[in-house]
């Protein structure tokens, strides 16, 4: 009798140890979720921004239509990715902010368009959505650390193929973010 109690004993305890490791992988895959929803908030509020910039640079910089295009191209690239691909939304994300450097840069090079009111409201209303998505981004990291450390140490790593565990990649700036500004003057 003494057995069996120990045994059912020894049994409930794995169970509930067992519950509580897919509880956390539940928990931390909804996490990333969640703070990746926020980043789609905000990627969506931009893919809404572009066309209005492309149109007020069109009439200021009408010879530079490579640089529309490509933005144009790279924006309808990120929205075509599936939402529920988050590593694969991850690059086409860091194409389009290249991209969008460029229609900042033409604003550099035509003075009129710099001084241009519906410019200059839509430069700022994209530098808030870029500053949520900075903050966004440093929660979703801080979110995929949390998971792939959970599902890539013990106990995890143990019941991580047992329990569907979904490793995500960090938001990080690419290459071209990382690149140093050059200041030239002459």
């Amino acid at each position: 009798m003494i057995y069996f109690i120990a045994f059912i004993g020894g049994a409930l305890v794995i169970l509930l140890l067992l519950v509580s490791i897919f509880n956390r992988f539940v928990k931390n895959r909804n996490l990333v979720k969640d703070a990746w929803s926020n980043i789609d908030v905000a990627l969506k509020r931009r893919y809404d921004l572009i066309p209005n910039l492309v149109e007020t640079v069109k009439g200021y910089a009408a010879h530079e239509k490579q640089t529309l295009e490509s933005v144009i191209q790279a924006r309808n690239a990120a929205m075509a990715v599936p939402s529920d691909d988050i590593n694969e939304q991850i690059k086409a994300e860091n194409a389009l902010q290249q991209t969008l450097r460029s229609i900042f840069a033409l604003g550099e090079a035509y003075p009129d368009l710099k001084a241009n009111v519906n410019f200059i409201d839509l430069q700022q209303k994209l530098n808030e959505i870029e500053e949520n998505l900075e903050r966004s981004r440093r929660y979703y990291n801080g979110t995929v650390r949390e998971n792939n450390t959970y599902g890539e140490s013990f106990p995890g790593v143990l019941f991580a193929p047992i329990f569907n565990y979904t490793h995500f990649d960090y938001f990080e700036a690419d290459d071209f973010d990382r690149q140093n500004v050059k200041v030239d003057f002459s």
